[in-house]
């Protein structure tokens, strides 16, 4: 990485906490209360990093049973989040080197505020960012750039040119771009890298301490 930057965001599930696993678990058990099966868990990876209602509206098939899929998301969510999720391996000692460095921080993720917080808090960030925006921030979600846009403003409008977002999932990528901030693709979360290399990042990371320039970032 560069000194010059002034700002690196990041995305939080499949980048920063290793939540993966806790999403796929919940995605199941609703899908197997509500539909009576479980579909192939690629169709739920795709939509990773949409908010939760709207991938839950593709596999309901009426209003009521959207709304009831999210109360059995949520709930079984609550009962095995604190045990599942971690940090992914270098995500803290990457964090405090941030911090070293004196760069502005920020959390970019489409999850709710209550989770969010949640989620760092458990995985041991959660006072590690200047700013986080959540979905309960916005009015579109990524890969919309209206959480981007809104992070740069509470950071004080830095020169978006100096600002990197790393995420795993395309419209992450998507949004930065659309936002006009440096993008960088995470391989170790949702999505592979090949569909990640395909979005055209400008860099292209495979371990979380490339962030730091401790390997050289790979350019896309």
């Amino acid at each position: 990485m560069s000194d010059d930057w002034d700002a690196i965001l990041f995305d939080l599930d499949g980048t920063l906490a290793d939540s993966i696993s806790l999403i796929l678990r919940c995605y199941r058990h609703t899908m197997l209360i509500h539909l009576g099966y479980e579909p192939p868990d690629e169709l739920w990876r795709k939509g990773i990093g949409t908010p939760l209602d709207v991938q839950l509206s593709a596999f309901a098939r009426s209003d009521g049973e959207h709304i009831a899929m999210l109360e059995t998301y949520r709930a079984f969510q609550d009962t095995i989040h604190d045990r599942v999720v971690q940090p992914f391996p270098g995500v803290a000692a990457g964090l405090a080197a941030l911090a070293r460095r004196g760069l502005a921080t920020a959390v970019v993720t489409s999850k709710g505020r209550d989770m969010t917080r949640r989620t760092m808090r458990v995985c041991g960030f959660e006072d590690h960012f200047d700013i986080v925006v959540t979905a309960d921030d916005v009015t579109r979600a990524k890969p919309d750039p209206e959480p981007v846009f809104i992070a740069l403003e509470r950071l004080g409008h830095p020169d978006p040119a100096r600002v990197l977002f790393v995420g795993d999932a395309p419209m992450d990528v998507r949004a930065g771009r659309a936002a006009g901030v440096r993008t960088a693709a995470a391989t170790w979360g949702a999505a592979s890298a090949e569909l990640l290399l395909r979005e055209q990042p400008d860099f292209m990371f495979y371990r979380f301490d490339e962030v730091l320039g401790v390997l050289p970032a790979r350019a896309a």
